[in-house]
């Protein structure tokens, strides 16, 4: 692992202890941690620092669906594999295993900052007050919206919303607020998670909400698998994007009363004059 990182040396109101790019310094006997994200699924979309990271790690720890992404870069590794709900376990064994000395990489999908391990991992380290024994690094990731919105062609152009529709650690009185306000104040929305085989009625609901701000023709993507194996892309629109197949491997991208669609391109203008 490295053991600096980038600092604005054109200001001198924030040393490099106080930056909160780095807890501790990766010496002799001290372990590290660096929350790893493998972008949406391909390998040619994961980014230099990321395969580097994997390479340098002694312990793989990760959801079991993720791990799988990357089996042929951790042979011969500690590999310590979850399935769903474990993600508490995982960061505290991830943060006591860097305790033991280990050089620990948490790989997550998309970006790890982004519903992602980054956060537990970080309050992980409070509850066994773990800051400054070990070394952290937190690897950025493609975003399932951005991939998604490359697929599409720009339309995350101007300002936008990315809300989760599910509820499991979220109240839906909260989303639906979410949801609300974003179209209220005209921002592309980027949905993730926006229909589950036992949640239907969230994706009605918002659609409902969208149509009291925006016309039925605003443009809708639809991306399933982006930027991974069986890839998929509609454009539609407010009116009739129900119409078509949203499961938990789908984002949706409403577009804001600017965005528009030309030549199988979805784009938001950015404002420019021509």
């Amino acid at each position: 692992m490295r053991t600096d990182c980038a600092v604005d040396t054109s200001s001198s109101e924030a040393p490099v202890e106080e930056t909160g790019c780095r807890s501790g310094d990766r010496g002799p006997g001290r372990g590290s941690l660096a929350v790893i994200g493998l972008g949406p699924g391909n390998r040619d979309q994961m980014t230099g620092r990321a395969l580097q990271a994997i390479a340098q790690a002694d312990v793989i720890v990760g959801y079991s669906t993720y791990v799988r992404l990357i089996e042929d870069l951790i042979e011969g590794k500690d590999v310590q594999a979850s399935g769903m709900r474990k993600e508490i376990d995982r960061a505290l064994l991830a943060v006591d295993l860097a305790l033991e000395g280990k050089a620990v990489a948490v790989v997550s999908s998309g970006d790890p900052g982004v519903y992602g391990m980054a956060g537990l991992v970080l309050e992980a380290m409070q509850q066994r007050e773990a800051q400054g024994k070990i070394f952290v690094e937190v690897i950025p990731g493609v975003t399932s919206a951005t991939a998604a919105a490359a697929v599409l062609g720009a339309p995350l152009m101007h300002d936008f919303a990315v809300i989760s529709l599910s509820d499991l650690l979220t109240p839906w009185d909260l989303i639906r607020r979410r949801i609300e306000n974003a179209a209220a104040g005209d921002f592309i929305i980027a949905l993730y998670n926006p229909k589950s085989t036992k949640r239907i009625h969230q994706i009605e609901a918002v659609r409902e909400l969208l149509l009291q701000h925006r016309p039925p023709s605003t443009p809708v993507g639809i991306v399933r698998n982006a930027r991974r194996e069986g890839e998929e892309r509609r454009l539609t629109t407010l009116g009739e994007f129900l119409e078509h197949p949203i499961d938990m491997f789908t984002i949706l991208v409403i577009g804001n009363s600017q965005t528009y669609v030309r030549d199988g391109w979805m784009i938001t203008p950015r404002g420019y004059r021509w």
